[in-house]
Parts: C-alpha cells; sequence; structure tokens
C-alpha cells in the first residue's frame, strides 16, 4: 500500500501539533510496512494507492484525485470550532446553509466545504469534532472515522531527570506554542501569584511578537517562581522532564486534541486542562478542569487547588503505531 501525504502549510513557517502528529503518522506507517511517501506537487509521474490529506485540502482535490482513480483521506483539525459553544455552533450551521444557497459556486470553491462531503473519508480526533464535520460541512457519517493522536514511545518508559533544569524541588508543567490562545503568559502570571514553581516549555512563533515578549518580562521579574525552558527538541529530554513534574497545565481557550497533554498523560502525570470539549472526551474524571476564561487570579487558586489535591492518574493513550494501524484499516475501508 503506497500513501501520499499531503499538507497546505511548508513546515519551516509555523511548528506545532500537526507537524508531529504528520510526522509520527508517516513514522509509523513505515514501520507498519506502508510505502510513504510525502506528494509532490511538481512530479506528474509520482503514484499512490491513496492520498492522505492533514487540513483542509483545496476544493477540486477529490474531485481530481477521483479522476485518477485515488482515494482521498481528509485529517483535519476543527480547533476553533471545537471550542465554541454549542449555540455559536448552531449558528454558524444556519450560515453556512444560507451562503451554501445564495453565494455563487466560485466563490463557494474558495472556503473548501464541499471537500469534506466529496472526500472517501474523513478522519477526526475526537467524537466531538465528528460530530462538527456532520453539523458544520455535511460529511456522510457512512465515511466519519474517529483516530486519536498518538504518543512518542519515550514517554511510556522510566528516564532520570532531565539536567537542563534544577530539579532539587517538585514543580508544574506546561508544553505549547508562547502564544495568546495557549494562555502561557497568564498562566506564569497565575503562577507567580500562587508562589508554585512551574516549568514552561516551548517557542513562539515569532521571536519579536509582543505577547512572547510581555511573557518574557513575567518571567524574568525577581519575584518569578517560573522557569522559561524554552524549546526542548530531544524527546528522551522532554520525557524526563514531564515524569518529573508534580503536575501538567495547559489552559488554552481553542484546542483540538493537545499532544502534549496526552504525553504526560502517557508518563502518569496529573492534568489540569482547560474545560473544553476535547478535554473531557479524552480524559473525562481522570483530570482536573478549569475555565478557559479564567483570570490570572482566579488560576491562582485553580493552580494552588491542583498542587494539594489528591492525585489522579491519567488515562493511558495511544502509541503511534497504534494510531497508525487504525488509520491501516481506514485506508483498507476505501481502497478498491
Amino acid at each position: 500500500m503506497k500513501i501520499l501525504i499531503d499538507h497546505h502549510q511548508p513546515f519551516l513557517l509555523a511548528h506545532g501539533g500537526f507537524r508531529v502528529q504528520i510526522e509520527q503518522t508517516a513514522r509509523a506507517l513505515g514501520e507498519l510496512g506502508c510505502e510513504v511517501e510525502y506528494l509532490r506537487w511538481w512530479d506528474a509521474n509520482q503514484k499512490a494507492d491513496l492520498i492522505h490529506f492533514f487540513g483542509r485540502p483545496p476544493s477540486g482535490m477529490a474531485y481530481f484525485a477521483h479522476q485518477k482513480a485515488i482515494p482521498l483521506v481528509i485529517s483535519d483539525l476543527l480547533t476553533a470550532q471545537g471550542s465554541r459553544g454549542i449555540w455559536q455552533i448552531r449558528s454558524q450551521c444556519m450560515a453556512r446553509s444560507v451562503i451554501e444557497k445564495v453565494m455563487p459556486a466560485s466563490l463557494l470553491d474558495r472556503m473548501s466545504w464541499r471537500v469534506y462531503r466529496e472526500a472517501d473519508a474523513v478522519v477526526a480526533l475526537t467524537n466531538w469534532e465528528a460530530r462538527l464535520f456532520c453539523q458544520l460541512y455535511g460529511t456522510p457519517k457512512t465515511r466519519l472515522h474517529v483516530v486519536p493522536n498518538g504518543v512518542d514511545e519515550a514517554f511510556f518508559m522510566r528516564e532520570e531527570t532531565s539536567e537542563s533544569v534544577d530539579s532539587s524541588g517538585e514543580y508544574l508543567l506546561c508544553t505549547a506554542t508562547i502564544t495568546e490562545r495557549k494562555r502561557v503568559l497568564e498562566l506564569a502570571e497565575a503562577a507567580n501569584l500562587a508562589g508554585l514553581r512551574l516549568l514552561i516549555c516551548g517557542k513562539p512563533y515569532s521571536f519579536t511578537d509582543r505577547y512572547f515578549q510581555r511573557f518574557l518580562n513575567e518571567v524574568g521579574t525577581p519575584r518569578s517562581v517560573v522557569q522559561y525552558v524554552g524549546e526542548v527538541v530531544d524527546r528522551g529530554e522532554m520525557a524526563a522532564l514531564v515524569r518529573a513534574a508534580r503536575g501538567f497545565v495547559l489552559l488554552s481557550t481553542m484546542e483540538s486534541q493537545s499532544l502534549a497533554a496526552l504525553e504526560a498523560a502517557a508518563s502518569g502525570v496529573p492534568l489540569l486542562l482547560s474545560d473544553l470539549p476535547w478535554a473531557r472526551e479524552t480524559f473525562g474524571d481522570h483530570a482536573q478542569y478549569c475555565g478557559s476564561r479564567s483570570t490570572s487570579r482566579e488560576l491562582a487558586g485553580h493552580l494552588t487547588k491542583f498542587w494539594h489535591s489528591p492525585v489522579i492518574k491519567p488515562i493511558r493513550p495511544s502509541t503511534w503505531k497504534e494510531v497508525a494501524s487504525r488509520l491501516i484499516d481506514v485506508y483498507r475501508s476505501v481502497l478498491p
């Protein structure tokens, strides 16, 4: 089985979970015996049994793939849509229905809504997002599949604590891109107010970003109990940092299914997460939650409660090989 993987965003322009998902999926599929290549748009002679597109494909992609008798599978993240309230989702459904009736086809094609109905399979990370594909874009239920993110096997193994930080005391950990949606600045403010040691790993999309500069100012104050580690590339080192943490905290306003939270869960580290549908579905009663719009002072209270709470062990997530095995089942269901 030869699979071509495609994506619309060059990795050099934006890092994040989608890049990890794509790279780890490709690696795991290869380990399970699939022939995997990244789609070369300039190569008219490239062959494939199936195309797996990560993100929202161009509107005509399903049509042209089908002309070549190549099935199209889509994996997309409904990060913003999946974090909205029920009334916002209903309003969006109504708006889409009206727009599709009155807007010229040439303009509708630019939105690429139709591709979710034309693809041979659409893969969602959670049942919540699968329902949204149906409600918002009209994806047939028979073509929907739910396959979660996976976790690198390094996070399931026991290692020594990383030497890159002072590990003489307990700490909370947050791994995230330093951007407003992740609320890392507000988390740092809350940790300083609560006086609870916090390690933050990650980098911004731009080092000149104003939000990132405000974050640096907060963690750089003499009173700060927050340590900014930066990006940790080595998976073994990151796994050691996670395992040594007292708890993992992620307070995003929008999320699809956090890889960092899954990595913490694989390491058996307690979780404090924003109360969003993806988190409730993924971890249920095996995590603690707080409002995604809480103020820094309110968050300080949540952190203090989390710090002193009895340990709640999270459920075990899937490995990337387990994810790849489920994807192969999806591929076989659409191949002739």
